[in-house]
Order: structure tokens, then sequence, then C-alpha cells
């Protein structure tokens, strides 16, 4: 069972490390409005960073929009940096958890973890890095189950909508679930929306070390996972999607490598029958198919030279058509925007034998929140956090590096992310059961 109570050692519930950051500042609002769910009613927190000047900026601005003028004097800072490992001990000394979220985390993320593994303390971050998750498994599991850690990474909209949402999906099918496709749509309003540049240099990041992600993943030396039923499959890189009536392509985020990792723990784990998985995202209509393909040739060609990831992260609002930008979304795009993942499952239904014939039961699920990246993102890793505070049992066995699915599969985490979803008038719940339908 995780060690989550607080001690005159280990007096902090929670330490968000980046809390001066564009993301890490929702995360801190975010923790903020949902002390009063801690165990026993009470959560004790801090923030960390760099700069005590800047952190102290944060609390100012949270205390002013959620009108908590106690913030400024009673969440304590520490100070710590991930090039001073002394300074990172120092500050998983005193966390149960840590919310870690500083990126890109191929750059920056290692360091904490191994200081949370070796000082006791939990890790959850919001990483959509393949490369990283992958390899903090690696490196990483075995050192966390001795010690009784739990590192759990892509505890954001990357990627607890589509894990969960795939597991809530198959438990609610009556019968054996083997395959499942998501389609994500985004909206936004009058103002548009974007994203942070912070995601789009760590996607140039990404896609120039493919190969060595393959690399990584023969360490692994996992056995394909069984094939129940008929085979998902994939669809093209451009088609017209009847399931959401716009032009789609295949999700290229995390979510795919995730949901994955998730399905291959439960068969290892649980022996439970693994779900197929296809990932697409909708991009509208023929003016963004233009968009796509320009950026796409740009993005491409310049991602593979270093002068070119160089101009790519100079000008992330040019190459992106202005989908990515180094001031990222304003309150009001945010307030405005929201997403909508749509699971399209298949299966055998009770009494059908999966080793015969065609599936012959279909299920769809929607999973709706609001924006991806500053709203959902600090909700889901707040929530993730309360998650393994209140329910310590729920979780895994041992410590070691899990994907959501995996951490959180027995809890009531989808439960908790229903309560939080519709916290803003605009927007629905992120998961809503009455849209699961049979045929």
């Amino acid at each position: 069972m995780a060690r989550v109570e607080t001690s005159s050692n280990r007096p902090y519930h929670l330490v968000i490390f980046g809390a001066s950051g564009f993301t890490g500042q929702f995360v801190v609002e975010e923790v903020a409005r949902t002390v009063s769910e801690g165990p026993k009613g009470n959560l004790k927190w801090a923030v960390a960073g760099r700069s005590r000047q800047k952190l102290e900026k944060v609390l100012e601005q949270a205390a002013a929009v959620l009108s908590k003028s106690e913030l400024r004097s009673e969440v304590d800072i520490i100070v710590a940096d991930v090039e001073e490992p002394d300074s990172l001990a120092a500050m998983c000394k005193q966390a149960v958890i840590v919310l870690n979220c500083v990126g890109p985390y191929r750059f920056y993320g290692e360091p904490v973890v191994k200081a949370c593994v070796e000082n006791g303390a939990h890790h959850i971050d919001i990483s959509g890095e393949p490369q990283f998750l992958e390899g903090m498994q690696l490196n990483y599991s075995s050192q966390a189950a001795d010690k009784g850690v739990y590192i759990i990474g892509s505890c954001g909209f990357d990627s607890i909508p589509a894990d969960m949402g795939v597991l809530y999906t198959k438990d609610q099918f009556k019968g054996t679930l083997t395959a499942v496709e998501s389609f994500l749509t985004v909206g936004s309003g009058d103002d548009g929306g974007c994203i942070h540049d912070g995601t789009w240099q760590s996607a140039i990041y990404g896609f120039s070390d493919g190969q060595k992600l393959q690399s990584l993943r023969r360490k692994f030396n996992h056995k394909p996972l069984p094939s129940i039923g008929s085979k998902l499959k994939r669809r093209g890189s451009l088609f017209f999607s009847n399931e959401i009536q716009q032009y789609t392509v295949p999700f290229m985020g995390s979510d795919p490598s995730v949901v994955k990792r998730t399905q291959r723990f439960l068969v290892e784990e649980h022996q439970d029958k693994p779900v197929q998985y296809g990932a697409y995202a909708g991009i509208g209509g023929i003016g963004n198919i233009i968009k796509l393909m320009f950026a796409g040739m740009m993005f491409w060609v310049l991602v593979k030279f270093s002068f070119g990831r160089n101009l790519l992260i100079k000008h992330p609002e040019f190459f992106s058509f202005g989908f990515f930008s180094k001031a990222g979304p304003t309150r009001k795009q945010m307030d405005e925007s929201s997403f909508q993942f749509a699971f399209y499952g298949e299966g055998y239904t009770d009494g059908q034998d999966p080793s015969q014939g065609k599936p012959n039961g279909k299920i769809c699920t929607l999973v709706q929140g609001p924006e991806c990246g500053y709203v959902a993102t600090p909700i889901a890793i707040v929530q993730a956090a309360l998650t393994m505070l209140n329910e310590p049992t729920a979780l895994p066995k041992t410590g070691g590096v899990y994907t959501p699915g995996a951490a959180f599969a027995k809890t009531t985490l989808t439960d908790r992310l229903n309560k939080h979803g519709g916290r803003r008038e605009n927007v629905q719940k992120i998961i809503n059961k009455d849209l699961t339908v049979y045929s």
C-alpha cells in the first residue's frame, strides 16, 4: 500500500514543482480549489521552482483569481532546481507526492524522478513524451518498487482521457471488448485557441528522436500482446470520418503508446484480455487540410536538421499557423474551448466465443471536457494525486512506474473527474455515462 501520510519530516501532501511555469500556474490554482478534498478534509501543500520571486508572483495571481488572499501567506515556497540534485533531494524529502510540471521532460524529467525514488516521494507528471515515459519505466520501475514509490506519468490531457476512457468503455461493455477507436475533436470560441510552445518543443524533439524511441522499446524485449477477435485495421493518413463527420488524421500524441502499456500491464498482472486501440483526431474541413499539409511538410523537413529545429522553436506561431505560441492561450480562449473523445468499441457479447466468428456487439462512449492543456490537464493531475492520497489501497500492490490506467483502474478517479469536469458552466462532464449505447 502506498505511504500517503504526512509527518514532521515530510510535511506536505503535495509539492508542485515548476509551479511558476505556464501549466504549473494553473495547477496551483486547481490545487487551491480542492484543498478540502485532501485526506480528512485537509490538504497540506507547497510550491517549488528555481525562483522564489516568480513563485511568490504565482501565489499572488492565484490569490487574486480565486479571491483567496490567504494563499499569499499560507502556502510555503521551496526553491529547487533540476540542475542542483541536493535541492531536488531536499524538496522530495518534504513531499508525499511531487507534481512535476517541468518540461520538456526529455531534458528535465529524469533528475526529478531519480530524486523522488531515492528520497521516498511519489511522482506524478503531465508528460506526453513516450521516450521519457518509457525510459523511466525501463530505468526506474524496479527501484521504485523496492522503495514503495509510485511513478505515474502522463496524468494530464495526455493521456488520462484516452487511457481511462478505454478502461471505462471496456467496463461498460457486456461481454468481451476486443477493439476501440477514439476520435478527438476540439472546439473553441470566437477568439480561437492555441497551445503554449512548450508542447511544440516536446513534439519537435520527439519526432527528431524517433529512432531512439524504437531502440528503447527493443530493450524491454516484450512479447506481442495476444490478439483477441478480429484484428483492428488501421485507417489511412487522411480520411473522412463518418463517426465525427469531418476529415481526420491519426492522433500523433502519446495516447496510443500509453493505452498499449496499460493493456500490457492488465494482461501480465491480472490476466485480462487486451483491447486493441486506434487513435484519431478530427481536423475539420478542406481549409484546415491545406494548412496541415503545408505545416506538416515544413515540419518534417526542418525537424531533421539542427538549424531547422532552431527555426521551429524560435517561430512556433509561423510554422504552426498560430496553433502554438510563446504566449499561450488567454483565459478567455481557455474558458471558451473544449474537447471531446468519441470511443467506438466492438467485441463479443456475453455468451459469444471470441475465437469464433466476427464481433457481434458495439459500444460508444463519449468523453468530454474543458480546454485541453490548462483546464483539463490541471484537473486531471490534481484528481490523480487526490485519488492516490485518499485511496492508497486501490493502487497496485507494489510501487513502480505506471500508466494512469494501470495505477488507477481500481479507483474512483473517473467519478472524481466527472465531478470536476462540469465545474465551469460552459463545459460538460469529462465522462458522460449517459452516452453509452449498444447495438
